[in-house]
């Protein structure tokens, strides 16, 4: 097998990471829904963010559910999230924003949380933020829901 075919990937990733370029994610000001496929209580989302920068999902999920998240590996190890439970709004501010709501204890702005479980108090929708505590990185956060 030819050796520079096998660089190539590395090769893009470390321009993409000089350059700050990471694959895309769920914008906040669009958060996108997590997705379980038929039958399924485990999924996992895959992305990146540049500094600064944050990704939103959102969980639909009931109260005494059990919710995971873990991030699995991240440039760095610097790839940490919060989850805010229902009611929550997300609002615009200077270029960015900020999270008007209750996180879930442990899992809080604070907490540069890496991998979280508890039961759920509510139903609703949980706002899931994926953000970097320094530079850019890419991400694979598994998620599962037990009843």
């Amino acid at each position: 097998m030819n050796r520079l075919h096998l660089l190539r990937p590395v090769s893009v990733a470390l321009l993409l990471s000089s350059l700050g370029i990471w694959p895309a994610h769920a914008s906040c000001d669009r958060p996108d829904a997590v997705r379980f496929a038929p039958g399924a209580s485990d999924t996992v989302l895959k992305g990146g963010i540049s500094r600064g920068d944050r990704g939103c999902y959102l969980i639909g999920a009931h109260t005494g559910q059990q919710l995971v998240v873990v991030q699995r590996w991240g440039s760095d190890d610097n790839i940490v999230f919060q989850i805010y439970q229902p009611p929550w709004k997300i609002i615009p501010a200077g270029n960015g924003f900020d999270i008007n709501g209750a996180a879930l204890p442990g899992a809080g702005d604070d907490d540069d949380t890496r991998t979280w479980s508890g039961i759920l108090p509510v139903s609703g929708t949980y706002l899931l933020v994926v953000g970097t505590t320094r530079g850019g990185g890419e991400y694979r956060i598994d998620i599962r829901i037990r009843q």
